[in-house]
């Protein structure tokens, strides 16, 4: 049920209208209700797995809750030394509790997502000195947005072994933190401390709240029906056709996947919060237009936020600050200098937030090499930036001038595009023979010529109306990078100019959306994942 459908819209009417007529009480229970169905409607049995998760660590909670408890208790009947070994004990506890939580959860996700490309990759490794070796597969189904829930869920694990948050002690709660309908297929990935307390407290209806949350569910079926599902007629001729095409289609046909995936990703965010708002939901931001990037590292603050943040605090901080590079810094630093100091163990924390962002995406090598290629690029951005630093100094160039931050954003986005190539290329053979083509066989007459709309099999107003998509789309993210909230500053505008741009929104929607004839109901990109 994607959330573009009339299904959907429907389905969120009935939610919406049972919601604010039962009792404020008892409101976290519709959304509950709705959620369990939603998930049933999508994939059936297979919500068994999000009952194990939550179980999990609704059970892990409780634990860690318990031993945190003993350790109150007898703290104040110990002596200093006696505290200092209880407390030492007490860690290796709370430690076995999220590991057996990690386990559970990472355990089901690497065997439903995983396992036959696991099994392919030894059967590789077996099959250089038995050739005759097959390797075994299972017909697995994935669970919908089990790469989202399960991060969640490990996040909340933590949290409470930290002390960050208090472990809930209601299951039917903890089941709707983690199958929050709206967010289930796409995320954001949210945080107990943040989420939480808002599905569970009841809201009342506000108009202002509500008109806002339409507001942003019409921007986000924008960005996906006009602009996302028709740029990907072009990007997917071209990315399961290359070999036809010359290297100027390839090269407009993975920006044109950039763009797809980008209003496809942020087009779902947006109607996913939009909705949540409908409930009085506020979720986190994933997206802060990361094409205005200066760099890549830039560009993944603004780009799938949740994941970046996830990531960095469950991954990067962890192995940076563990007692082991603390110490590997320090004797670095005495050893040669706080530029190695700095660097090396970063590169090492980096590298497993990168393969683990790359990993998390699917189940194929190239995925992998994704995740890489990026931590490859960055690393060198950051090992190289003294050297940027003396030589733009050397040079005379302004750092903060205009013209070289524009230089930066094409610089950054080239380099996002080549990596959005490997990420929807069949496999990295297809992805290395498209690159190629970029540079062997240009066929700039497709476009001197005037075939390139041939060559896509489209119609030119397809194009037209993808073009003005992405016009409206930079004059926005303009708007909104210069300081100026579009939604709130166009509700205080008076009742004509609001309506005309909501009926516009509305308008295109309908009538340039890409359905009817012709056209097929596109999936959500990140669906998948």
């Amino acid at each position: 049920m994607s959330y573009n459908t009339l299904v959907f819209i429907a389905f969120l009417g009935i939610t919406l209208l049972l919601y604010y007529i039962v009792p404020k009480k008892f409101r976290w229970i519709v959304l509950l209700t709705a959620s369990c169905g939603y998930y049933i409607l999508n994939s059936s049995a297979l919500i068994a797995f999000v009952f194990i998760t939550t179980l999990s660590i609704y059970l892990c909670g409780l634990w860690l809750g318990k031993i945190n408890e003993r350790f109150k208790k007898a703290k104040g009947s110990l002596s200093k030394e006696e505290k200092k070994i209880y407390k030492a004990k007490t860690t290796r506890n709370k430690k076995l509790v999220v590991l057996v939580a990690v386990l559970v959860n990472f355990g089901l996700l690497f065997f439903l997502k995983y396992f036959n490309f696991m099994s392919d990759s030894v059967g590789a490794a077996i099959g250089l000195f038995s050739p005759s070796f097959q390797p075994f597969h299972l017909s697995l189904a994935l669970p919908l947005g089990i790469s989202f829930y399960t991060l969640q869920a490990i996040s909340y694990v933590v949290d409470v072994y930290r002390g960050k948050v208090k472990p809930d002690k209601n299951f039917g709660r903890m089941s709707l933190y983690l199958i929050f309908f709206p967010q289930i297929m796409e995320g954001p990935i949210g945080r107990y401390d943040q989420l939480a307390h808002q599905l569970y407290e009841g809201h009342s209806f506000d108009f202002e709240r509500f008109k806002s949350g339409w507001q942003l569910i019409l921007w986000g079926m924008f960005k996906k029906m006009v602009i996302a599902d028709r740029a990907g007629i072009f990007a997917d001729t071209v990315f399961n056709n290359y070999q036809k095409y010359t290297g100027v289609t390839v090269v407009l046909g993975v920006i044109i996947y950039t763009l797809q995936i980008y209003t496809d990703f942020s087009g779902s965010i947006d109607i996913v919060t939009g909705v949540a708002e409908l409930f009085g939901v506020k979720l986190s931001e994933n997206f802060k237009r990361p094409f205005f990037s200066l760099s890549l590292q830039e560009f993944w603050r603004r780009w799938h936020i949740t994941l970046g943040a996830w990531l960095r605090d469950y991954i990067f901080y962890p192995i940076s600050f563990s007692k082991f590079f603390m110490n590997f810094s320090k004797k670095t630093r005495e050893k040669f200098n706080d530029y190695w100091a700095r660097i090396l163990p970063m590169a090492f924390s980096m590298f497993f937030v990168w393969f683990g962002n790359g990993i998390w995406h699917g189940s194929s090598i190239k995925y992998v090499v994704y995740g890489l290629y990026y931590y490859v690029f960055i690393m060198i951005g950051v090992m190289c930036e003294p050297l940027i630093r003396k030589t733009l100094g050397l040079l005379h160039i302004n750092r903060e001038a205009k013209g070289y931050k524009l230089f930066q954003m094409l610089r950054t986005t080239a380099l996002v595009c080549l990596g959005m190539m490997i990420f929807r290329a069949a496999d990295l053979n297809a992805a290395f023979n498209m690159f190629t083509s970029m540079f062997t066989n240009a066929g700039l007459s497709v476009i001197t010529g005037g075939s390139i709309l041939k060559d896509f099999g489209i119609y030119t107003s397809d194009f037209a109306i993808l073009a003005l998509g992405m016009i409206v789309l930079l004059v926005a993210g303009i708007i909104q990078e210069k300081g100026y909230p579009i939604r709130e500053t166009l509700a205080k505008k008076n009742i004509v100019l609001r309506w005309s741009v909501y009926y516009a929104g509305i308008f295109m929607v309908l009538f340039f959306g890409t359905y009817g004839v012709g056209y097929k109901l596109a999936d959500l990109i990140y669906a998948q994942f």
